[in-house]
């Protein structure tokens, strides 16, 4: 398989199979590796991609002494496209990914819909993954927050208005969202022309946008046919609605070995609140290690 190679990004251009899609990534390695740790795969959210998560995955290598794997999900940031956007789909492409770098029972970490990504490849694949992190979400059908409407309603805007200013972008967004931050957050996915002019987005926003509903399904519905028994830390912002305490049974008898912890913010755990993020995830695998030594 031929990859273009660019610093340490990856970008990966030929189908697996009919299922399966080779994701872009880009490996962050620690200045001092230590053999024997196991490495981590990030996974971002609805509307991201890998360059959201380069800082915590440059200090969670540094303070793990391991490679850290941020990675493109389908039809997100530099990955491939494809009509089908669901959790299945998405773990099939991450399982592929574990298997093609030869990682060993890696730590997954997944935020929003990343973590849904998580959750399903513990689910159904534990003894592929060491340790499963999953941020903001729960394994269960819920609503997906009505704002993710409106930003796929606002970059359709965006896609079709032809725009040659990225403030153009930004004034169309501001009839979708109010915060600052979070229309930054979208305007990543949009990139000028190779000739200069309009911009447009990397994402295939038609095709996201259909499979809106999916992402607040989740593949599995009975704990007594699919158990993840490994070591699982669930984090949930406070201010957020997405891990109700209602559900931590049913967390409990997906992931019998969860630890929960809890973060004083909302949805946007990673960029909220970083500090708490790293200091949580690192503590909790190095407990893992501890344990296994």
């Amino acid at each position: 398989m031929l990859l273009y190679r660019q610093s340490r990004n990856y970008y990966p251009f030929q189908r697996l199979s009919k299922r399966q899609l080779s994701l872009a990534y880009t490996k962050h390695e620690p200045a001092t590796p230590e053999p024997g740790h196991a490495p981590l795969v990030i996974m971002h959210g609805l509307f991201g991609s890998k360059q959201n998560n380069r800082s915590i995955s440059k200090a969670l290598a540094r303070d793990l002494k391991t490679p850290v794997y941020a990675v493109d999900l389908r039809n997100h940031g530099d990955s491939p496209h494809a009509p089908t956007h669901n959790y299945s789909a998405m773990a099939d492409d991450v399982e592929e990914f574990i298997s093609a770098h030869s990682l060993t029972v890696p730590t997954l970490i997944g935020h929003s819909m990343g973590a849904k990504v998580a959750m399903t490849v513990a689910l159904r694949s534990p003894k592929l993954l060491g340790a499963m992190v999953s941020v903001d979400n729960a394994p269960v059908d819920a609503n997906l927050k009505s704002n993710f409407h409106a930003y796929a309603q606002g970059m359709r805007e965006i896609e079709e208005a032809g725009i040659k200013k990225q403030g153009e972008a930004d004034m169309i967004l501001k009839q979708y969202e109010d915060a600052l931050p979070i229309r930054q957050f979208l305007l990543t996915n949009l990139i000028r022309s190779p000739d200069g002019g309009e911009y447009h987005l990397r994402i295939p926003i038609k095709t996201l946008s259909a499979s809106l509903d999916h992402m607040g399904d989740f593949p599995f519905r009975d704990p007594d046919e699919a158990r993840y028994d490994g070591p699982a830390l669930i984090i949930r912002g406070t201010k957020s609605h997405y891990v109700a305490d209602d559900v931590l049974p049913l967390i409990g008898r997906f992931f019998p070995r969860f630890d929960l912890k809890d973060i004083d913010c909302g949805h946007w755990v990673i960029s909220e609140r970083p500090e708490e993020f790293r200091k949580a995830v690192v503590e909790f695998l190095q407990e893992k290690e501890s344990k296994d030594a």
